[in-house]
């Protein structure tokens, strides 16, 4: 079996080709990337828009399999940006009826977490899940993966970016805020939020950017930031493993990549005896192999849409989704 996988849930257009053995054929994406500030919704969907053919036609070229050979249609439907998710969401309708092939509805959280079990070969994690537009702390529980700690406002991936283009660093700002943290030497005192279970890092943010405007020092507040935001993270999955008993922990989406968040997650698995794994970097951000291996899942317990019933959902939640694959 093969599935077609298309993601479009943000900033990446892509299209993956899985078997349901766990064999990526293919992996294709292409950013969008705005000139100036963060991404705007419509924009990012007319990107979508005008690269989807050659994506597409990269896609098959590349696995060597015709469009009639695949299986289904595996799109993701949320969360994300309304503009982009309708976007894709057309694209894999047009598909689905061309071809008469099943259209599977995927969860792009959802998604980022078996593209981890699967490439890292692990059965049953705590998740660590970190990007750009979500920040959760889940696990499998009774049919659903279930979520031990969230993000109240925005996401860890976006904090760091926001303040790294504030800062006049390049998109995406991550990466280089992770680079010159290792630089940094002196630590800023930073508002450390935790809640509960939860975590907040609009204040934290506010506060980073506060003081650049006061003159600090960039490397050291880069460092700053990245110790407070990360421990707040390790804070919160340390409980989630104590409470749920997982004997592996697993750190996926686009902040996965950051060594540090690594390093301080390893050190937690480690004191409670469990095995730690990180997706591998080009499955950490969004891309259309973790839909298309997702999909092969959803297919074998014949999870599918009609095309008319195939409404895009930009704020659907992880712990709404069934994964009856889990009890298998």
């Amino acid at each position: 079996m093969l599935i077609l996988g298309i993601e479009c849930t943000a900033h990446t257009f892509g299209c993956g080709i899985a078997s349901s053995t766990g064999e990526i054929l293919v992996n294709v994406n292409d950013e969008y990337i705005p000139p100036t500030g963060g991404i705007h919704p419509r924009e990012a969907a007319r990107h979508h828009s005008a690269v989807a053919p050659e994506i597409l036609g990269r896609a098959f070229e590349e696995a060597g399999v015709e469009a009639r050979d695949i299986d289904g249609i595996a799109i993701s439907l949320g969360p994300g940006l309304g503009p982009c998710l309708r976007t894709g969401a057309t694209v894999a309708r047009a598909l689905s009826i061309y071809l008469n092939k099943p259209l599977i509805p995927v969860n792009h959280c959802v998604a980022h977490i078996e593209i981890g079990r699967l490439t890292c070969k692990i059965d049953d994690p705590l998740v660590v899940y970190v990007s750009g537009g979500n920040t959760i702390i889940a696990a499998y529980v009774e049919g659903k993966y279930r979520v031990f700690g969230e993000t109240m406002d925005i996401a860890l991936g976006n904090c760091l970016d926001v303040f790294a283009r504030r800062a006049g660093l390049p998109h995406p700002g991550g990466p280089y805020v992770e680079k010159l943290a290792k630089a940094g030497s002196n630590f800023i005192k930073l508002p450390y939020v935790v809640k509960g279970q939860d975590v907040s890092f609009s204040g934290l943010l506010t506060a980073a950017l506060r003081k650049l405007e006061e003159g600090y020092r960039l490397e050291d507040l880069c460092y700053s930031l990245q110790e407070v935001a990360f421990s707040m993270i390790c804070e919160v999955a340390e409980r989630a493993i104590a409470h749920t008993r997982k004997r592996e922990v697993l750190l996926t989406g686009g902040v996965a990549a950051n060594k540090r968040l690594q390093e301080m997650l390893r050190q937690v698995a480690a004191e409670h005896d469990a095995i730690f794994k990180v997706v591998p970097r080009e499955y950490a951000r969004d891309n259309g192999a973790m839909i298309a291996w997702t999909g092969t899942l959803c297919l074998r317990h014949n999870i599918v849409l009609p095309v008319e019933e195939s409404y895009v959902r930009p704020r659907w939640r992880l712990d709404r989704v069934d994964v009856p694959w889990m009890e298998a």
